[in-house]
């Protein structure tokens, strides 16, 4: 992974985002409506069950090419995708069951970001092994069909295992995965909603951190999605274990699941990256920005996660690099440059991540190639024309 920044020619390596839904950017803006109860993840999870329930093949593959766009737009440059949308509305799976899977790759190839692709194993409904609902059905594989999708080739890019939560699956399945994909890029949600904590702790008496990594060996190939309810003792044996945290600052704010103290995180020596999760926002700056933006108003100071020798936003920047390559296994050569707008070392990283956001990109080159140039990727105008009209038929 590329990792050296010319602020003076206003260029920096693209960012990783380590955690994209790609077909949730077809949900922006859906979900903003409060029902009769209190609105949380739970209730948008609903939400999502039924908007899923509409999408084949060709709609996803729309929909991740105009995210995947996006996210170049805005200076993501490698994506490692948590798939987890494999089989037909009813449950069947397709004849070939890596259908929705290879779609994922195409919309990859088509645009030009890095991909880690990371089939999602799932296989139950909650802790217990509590029956899986109609609006999870598509999801569902058991070892056999797992292996299958894990045969997987992706050109340039790589694959990893993805047990989608400690909920999701038996201790039992999360041990064989682990296993057997030893060595391979391992993500995992975990410890995101409080309801999950207090549902772990009545199902197996440990805390979900606790409870993953005394079952597996969480290493440096392992990225500990959200971990927002992760305690100081959880915190610090995730730092000690070299793996990466996933945070997702826009969708945590978006869904009102809380805040990962990071400060605390940091101290221990610990690494994180960051992604963009829902899609319902896509913007580099916008993630870092609201990264830090929280823990100010948690902490009530400012420049939080600033150090005494470098800005706020070198170090947001410096440190989601590092953890991104590292848990997506980017091997990118991409290059994003920035307009620097007057600004000059760590001031224009400053700029774009705090003023600017996705204005500020006006180019990215990668493998050779300018993909996005004056802001703009080259195909854009056909992209989100078939996406428009994906959207149309969709949103009926």
């Amino acid at each position: 992974m590329a990792s050296k920044l010319d602020l003076d020619a206003g260029q920096v390596p693209g960012l990783p985002n380590l955690h994209s839904h790609a077909f949730q950017r077809a949900m922006a803006g859906l979900t903003e409506r409060r029902g009769s109860e209190a609105d949380s993840f739970w209730t948008w999870r609903e939400q999502m069950y039924r908007f899923v329930e509409r999408l084949m093949p060709d709609d996803l593959e729309a929909i991740a090419a105009q995210a995947y766009m996006e996210m170049l737009e805005a200076g993501f440059t490698w994506v490692a995708e948590f798939h987890y949308l494999h089989h037909q509305p009813d449950g069947r799976p397709y004849d070939n069951v890596a259908e929705m899977s290879l779609r994922i790759v195409s919309a990859a190839a088509e645009v030009g970001i890095g991909l880690t692709l990371l089939p999602v194993f799932y296989r139950q409904g909650g802790f217990g092994g509590k029956p899986a609902s109609a609006g999870q059905r598509r999801f569902l594989n058991d070892r056999e069909s797992y292996a299958r999708l894990m045969e997987i080739k992706v050109p340039g890019g790589r694959i990893g295992i993805a047990p989608h939560s400690l909920r999701a699956l038996s201790l039992d399945d999360l041990q064989w995965a682990a296993a057997t994909w030893r060595g391979q890029r391992a993500h995992i949600h975990v410890s995101e909603q409080t309801r999950e904590v207090e549902d772990c702790l009545a199902a197996h008496g440990r805390r979900p951190i606790d409870l993953l990594m005394d079952t597996v060996e969480v290493d440096a190939h392992w990225c500990l999605v959200h971990a927002t309810h992760a305690d100081a003792g959880e915190r610090a044996r995730i730092a000690r274990s070299k793996a990466v945290v996933g945070l997702c600052p826009i969708t945590e704010a978006n869904l009102g699941d809380g805040l990962f103290d990071v400060p605390d995180f940091l101290a221990h020596g610990g690494r994180f990256g960051v992604g963009s999760d829902s899609n319902v926002r896509i913007s580099v700056a916008d993630e870092l920005r609201t990264l830090e933006y929280g823990q100010r108003l948690i902490h009530r100071q400012r420049n939080v996660l600033g150090d005494a020798n470098r800005s706020t936003g070198r170090r947001l920047f410096d440190a989601a690099l590092a953890g991104g390559a590292q848990a997506a296994g980017a091997t990118d050569d991409a290059v994003v440059t920035l307009d620097a707008a007057g600004h000059h070392d760590d001031a224009l990283l400053d700029h774009w991540l705090f003023a600017a956001d996705n204005t500020a990109v006006i180019s990215v080159d990668r493998g050779g190639l300018r993909l996005v140039d004056h802001g703009r990727h080259r195909d854009r105008d056909r992209i989100a024309a078939r996406y428009r009209k994906t959207l149309a038929r969709l949103l009926v």
